[in-house]
C-alpha cells in the first residue's frame, strides 16, 4: 500500500488501518484465545448431558445443523443462539455452556450453526438461518412451545439475529454485540472473505432494513466494547426506536466483547434476565 493510499481517509476519519483496527476483537481483547478454549472446555462439558440432542440436521450441508438442551419445563420458550466469528469462524460446540443460564431459568435453548464464508456468502448465511428457523418453527417431539422462540446472537450472529427478524417465528431478539450497519466491513479487513456487494451492503443491514412490524428487540453492548461495536449498537438501537419498534439498549459496564456472553451463561447474568423478561412480556 502506497504512503498516500495510507493515510487516506476511509470512514468516519479514520484510515484502513485504523479501520481495521476498529472491528478487530482479537486485537483488542489481549486473552482472547484464552476466551475460546475455556468456552470450549465448558462446552465438552454442557455436551455429555443425557438429555442434550447434538447435531441435529436442519438441511444438507455439513454446518446446517443444530444443538437442542432442554430446561425440562413442558411448553417451554425455545431461545435460538447464533454464534459469531465474523461470519468465517467457529461453530456451535463451542457455545453450549451457554444454556446453563436460561435452562435454569426455565428456557430451552438450541444453537443454530451455518456455512462460513467464503464458502457461502452472505445472503447464503442469511438464508440458511430463516431456514433453520423455519426448521425449528415446525420440529415436533423437542417439547418447546413453537409459538415462543425468541432468538439472540453474538458479534456476527447478532447481525444474523437482526436480519432475520421478521420471520415468522420470532416473537423477540436479544442481538449481543452485534453488527447491524455492514458499511464499515465493507471497508476494511473483514471483506476479503465476505466481497460484499453495494446490494448486500443496503440489503443485508438491519439498520436499512427496519420496520415497526419487528418483534420487540433488545440490543446487548459492553462498556468496554470497541468503540466502533459500541457505536453500532447505539445508533442501531436509536434507529429501531425511531421506526416504531419496542427497543431498548443495555450497556454493560466492565464487559468487553468476550467477557459479556458469561452474562448469558450465568442464571443470574443480565442477558439471562434480560430474556426472561422477554420471554414473559
Amino acid at each position: 500500500m502506497s504512503d498516500t493510499n495510507a493515510s487516506q481517509i476511509v470512514y468516519r476519519g479514520m484510515t484502513r488501518a485504523l479501520l481495521d483496527d476498529a472491528y478487530n476483537n482479537t486485537k483488542a481483547v489481549a486473552d482472547s484465545p484464552q476466551w475460546l478454549v475455556e468456552w470450549t472446555h465448558r462446552s465438552q462439558e454442557s455436551r455429555r448431558r443425557s438429555d442434550a440432542v447434538l447435531d441435529s440436521a436442519y438441511g444438507p450441508r455439513e454446518r446446517q445443523r443444530f444443538d437442542y438442551f432442554p430446561s425440562g419445563r413442558s411448553g417451554a420458550p425455545l431461545f435460538v443462539f447464533i454464534h459469531g466469528g465474523y461470519w468465517v469462524r467457529n461453530a456451535i460446540g463451542m457455545f453450549s455452556f451457554l444454556a446453563d443460564g436460561p435452562n435454569a431459568r426455565g428456557i430451552d435453548f438450541a444453537a443454530l450453526g451455518y456455512t462460513l464464508a467464503p464458502q457461502a456468502r452472505l445472503d447464503e448465511i442469511v438464508d440458511e438461518i430463516r431456514h433453520g428457523l423455519t426448521h425449528l418453527q415446525r420440529a415436533t417431539g423437542f417439547g418447546y412451545d413453537r409459538e415462543r422462540i425468541y432468538v439472540g446472537g453474538w458479534s456476527a450472529g447478532g447481525h444474523l439475529t437482526a436480519i432475520t427478524a421478521d420471520h415468522t417465528a420470532v416473537r423477540g431478539t436479544m442481538p449481543i454485540s452485534g453488527i447491524f450497519d455492514l458499511e464499515p466491513l465493507s471497508l476494511n479487513y473483514l471483506n476479503d472473505p465476505l466481497q460484499l456487494t453495494p446490494d448486500e451492503i443496503r440489503d443485508l443491514s438491519p439498520q436499512h432494513q427496519l420496520c415497526a412490524s419487528l418483534p420487540p428487540t433488545r440490543i446487548m453492548s459492553g462498556g468496554n466494547e470497541l468503540p466502533e461495536l459500541q457505536r453500532q449498537s447505539a445508533d442501531y438501537a436509536r434507529a429501531a426506536q425511531a421506526a416504531g419498534l419496542d427497543a431498548k439498549l443495555y450497556v454493560l459496564p466492565g464487559h468487553h466483547h468476550y467477557s459479556i456472553m458469561d452474562e448469558l451463561a450465568k442464571p443470574d447474568g443480565i442477558l439471562t434476565q434480560t430474556l426472561v423478561e422477554l420471554c414473559d412480556r
